[in-house]
């Protein structure tokens, strides 16, 4: 993320008002944030789990139960599936595909059950899902469709940003990504009664939940706020939640937007030069691949260690690491590589794409500050060490 100019007026002008808390900053910035995904609505959070969790939460206002199931995709950020429980919801995990990362849309029919509400797919490492063929399905069975969207900032699916495809969209604004709030998390809609929802549950379930609360900027009294002597900013409508975002994260978050161009065109430029050059390594190394159909969000590069390299994941990392390349491990299987998940009773073995994935995967940054010196050491680090054990 950056701290730009403009994030640091914004913050001081903030720190001098004394208005700390939700109000026109954090208006401003979904406002921005909507106007650029092509939506009618952007709800602003305290974090992409809750972007996620409160999407999913929605749904009890349209016929949802406690212990329904949404599908999600084993391979993913922790976070996808704790959103499904924090919600109220039992996730029911689907194996991805290996060349995309992505939720293996031919398995998904399979999963479906009579407790089946929705379906949340993963932009992961900004790959977009295939929307096309997961909306078929959603219409077929009548379950609700949730974009999570965390990492897939400027990804694009057949013309559209994702997250303005399905009913929501669930965007991190971590600072690991290109328009970042710090921590924060934001959720997408055409929707105006979901953004209603969202607005309440957002602020522990309160019937107050205008798009624009004239209390919290500060110029007028709200003629809607006592309705027969009761006020309505004490009356909870539902079981809600603390996520709202407040105006320090909102000004840093309107100074990325302002960057946003800029940013994303040399990260663009970074991935697409890692994505041009890539191939020269299988099978001992693969990544994601870009289709004419989409473009995939610069979050980051992924790399695969194939089943016939002759070196590890580590081997690869310890390298990259001795040449100055930072690395992180890919994602885990969430119901068969990480502990907190064994309640729900998978077994190691169930899905073996995401499981590879977890134990030969990593990615490496395409961030604005990098360019294209960057890029070529990388590629070159690559090239001797590949040459090196073969």
């Amino acid at each position: 993320m950056s701290v730009t100019d403009t994030a640091k007026r914004l913050v001081a002008e903030v720190m001098e008002s004394g208005r700390l808390s939700s109000g026109k900053l954090v208006r401003d910035f979904e406002r921005r944030f909507a106007e650029l995904i092509g939506t009618k609505e952007a709800v602003a959070l305290s974090s992409g789990t809750d972007a996620d969790t409160l999407a999913l939460a929605v749904l009890h206002d349209y016929g949802a139960h406690r212990g329904d199931e949404v599908i999600v995709p084993s391979l993913s950020f922790v976070a996808t599936g704790n959103a499904v429980l924090h919600a109220g919801f039992t996730p029911v995990f689907v194996d991805v595909e290996l060349s995309t990362l992505n939720i293996d849309v031919s398995r998904i029919e399979d999963a479906i059950t009579e407790r089946t509400v929705a379906i949340m797919p993963v932009h992961l490492m900004g790959k977009p899902a295939d929307m096309d063929a997961i909306m078929a399905i959603a219409a077929k069975h009548g379950l609700h469709v949730i974009e999570d969207a965390a990492e897939a900032h400027g990804t694009k699916y057949k013309g559209r940003d994702v997250g303005s495809i399905a009913e929501m969209g669930a965007y991190s604004l971590y600072v690991a990504h290109m328009i970042s709030t710090v921590e924060g998390g934001i959720v997408t809609t055409d929707d105006p009664d979901k953004a209603e929802i969202l607005r309440s549950l957002r602020s522990h379930g309160r019937s107050c939940n205008c798009s624009v609360c004239v209390i919290n900027l500060g110029s007028e009294t709200c003629a809607k706020r006592f309705v027969d002597g009761v006020d309505k900013r004490f009356v909870f409508e539902r079981v809600g939640y603390s996520s709202k975002m407040n105006e320090l994260e909102a000004a840093v978050g309107i100074g990325n937007m302002e960057a946003w161009p800029e940013h994303l065109a040399r990260r663009r430029a970074n991935l697409t030069y890692l994505l041009d050059r890539f191939d020269r390594f299988a099978p001992m190394l693969t990544s994601i691949h870009e289709e004419e159909h989409e473009m995939i969000g610069p979050h980051a590069f992924p790399v695969i260690v194939g089943p016939d390299a002759p070196f590890t994941r580590d081997d690869l990392v310890d390298d990259l690491a001795a040449n100055g390349i930072d690395s992180r491990n890919l994602f885990l299987s969430m119901p068969t590589q990480c502990p907190g998940f064994e309640f729900l009773g998978y077994e190691l073995g169930q899905f073996p794409n995401a499981e590879y994935a977890g134990e030969h995967g990593l990615h490496v940054g395409v961030h604005q500050d990098l360019d294209e010196r960057h890029m070529e050491h990388f590629i070159a680090t690559i090239d001797r060490f590949v040459g090196a054990r073969t």
